[in-house]
């Protein structure tokens, strides 16, 4: 008997709160009843028990051997496939699977079906609101000469080199310095240094720890009391005062190189010449600008998308994306011990964000009928492979990996939403500097 094709089962159907369900299935004991007798007969042909001829076994031997696992087996397989049959029926739409509770029957009457509940959510039905209701701000960003300028001077800073100075220290100057700090008179752990380098107001060390640098020089003992914040994340520390003897070491200064060829060249200037790292840096900052664009407004999009189209979320496809972002957090911190992993709540919110901008841009995408764009994903392929040393085969390496190609395709049908979304909705341009839109 194929118990797929099941039939006299009866259904009802509860809502609960929010999106949970609830089925009740009354299958008749007799069909379950039938359907183990027939399995244990065939079980009955083929089972080897000792002190029994093979397929001589009798039926009470064998139910009494092999009962209990038959009708495990056949209750799971009716629960099963009456549970698809009844969400088929019902055109229920589970966002995940159900929690089975067998019920147990309080009269003959009960008595005579196997009855079960199936408590499970379903996705929320979504009726969008016009597209044309939406209003979207979108940043624009141009690169100025003077913010070339800043990045160059940056980079400068990351290949400076450092030289003793015999004078007093000032904003920028490294002081090498030995320190011993106490707290109520007595040193505390952690509190001691030797020949450790801070750079005057940069913000590696406390406030009032850097304040107590500004003008020294080689030799000078100096004290600085620090209150340790009420947070710090050292909790034998946080809230209390220290007092700190500082000896200087010595005072260095910072030493930019110049802007020659081999800085350039450093730099991965292609022709190698200093006169052309200004658009070579340039072409860099506008690559990253574009990128940076294209996120924030992606962003400003589906927020309004969302407060458009208030809906309810399932909790299932939002633990898993906990679940996720937990994952990734532990690989990235190194961490493989589950006991370690960053708290659940941390993720919460971004997990909620992510599965309702998932189920509005399904919804978007079936209602609109908007479809893959090939081409735009070749274009995509090209732009990565571009920066290899050969292109065509990098391009071919990524038509080639099933999984990168799955993300990329999942980010240019993003695109092309996002795309459709700000051709129908109300925008509006923010002119901002490459400053204040990158906090650079």
């Amino acid at each position: 008997m194929n118990v797929a094709a099941a039939k006299g089962y009866e259904v009802s159907v509860e809502t609960a709160a929010g999106l949970e369900r609830r089925l009740t299935i009354r299958v008749p004991s007799a069909e379950i009843e039938r359907e183990i007798a027939a399995r244990l007969a065939k079980v009955g042909k083929t089972a080897k028990l000792k002190g029994f001829r093979p397929g001589k076994i009798p039926e009470k031997v064998v139910r009494r051997y092999y009962g209990g696992q038959v009708r495990d087996e056949v209750l799971t397989d009716f629960i099963r496939s009456t549970y698809s049959q009844a969400i088929a029926e019902q055109k229920l739409n589970p966002a995940g699977g159900p929690k089975i509770e067998p019920l147990a029957g309080a009269t003959p009457a009960e008595q005579e079906h196997f009855t079960y509940r199936a408590t499970f959510e379903v996705y929320p039905e979504i009726a969008l609101q016009p597209l044309e209701q939406l209003a979207i701000e979108v940043p624009k960003v141009t690169i100025e000469d003077a913010d070339v300028d800043t990045m160059i001077e940056k980079l400068r800073v990351q290949r400076a080199t450092w030289r003793t100075a015999d004078r007093q220290a000032a904003a920028g100057d490294r002081v090498v310095i030995d320190f011993e700090g106490t707290i109520d008179g007595a040193p505390f752990q952690g509190g001691q240094g030797k020949d450790v380098a801070i750079v005057v107001g940069s913000g590696q060390v406390l406030a009032e720890f850097d304040s107590a640098l500004p003008g020294a020089v080689a030799g000078d003992a100096r004290t600085a009391t620090v209150s340790f914040p009420a947070d710090y994340p050292t909790q034998d520390l946080a809230g209390k005062k220290a007092e700190f003897a500082i000896k200087v070491q010595r005072v260095d200064e910072q030493v930019l190189p110049g802007l020659d060829d081999a800085f350039a060249a450093a730099f991965g200037v292609s022709t190698g010449k200093a006169g052309d790292l200004a658009a070579e840096v340039r072409k860099n900052m506008e690559r990253e600008l574009a990128e940076r664009l294209k996120n924030d407004t992606k962003t400003r999009a589906f927020d309004e998308l969302i407060k458009a189209n208030a809906i309810s979320v399932p909790r299932a496809p939002v633990e898993q994306e906990i679940q996720g972002l937990q994952a990734t957090a532990m690989r990235q911190l190194g961490v493989s011990d589950p006991s370690q992993a960053p708290p659940r709540e941390r993720f919460e919110a971004v997990a909620e964000r992510r599965v309702k901008v998932g189920l509005l841009v399904q919804e978007l995408m079936k209602h609109h009928k908007i479809r893959l764009d090939a081409a735009r994903v070749e274009r995509r392929v090209q732009e990565l492979a571009a920066p290899y040393e050969k292109p065509n085969e990098a391009a071919q390496f990524y038509r080639s990996d099933r999984d990168v190609m799955g993300q990329l395709e999942a980010s240019v049908l993003e695109d092309q939403v996002v795309d459709f979304l700000l051709a129908r909705a109300k925008t509006t341009d923010r002119t901002l500097t490459f400053k204040q839109f990158m906090g650079a």
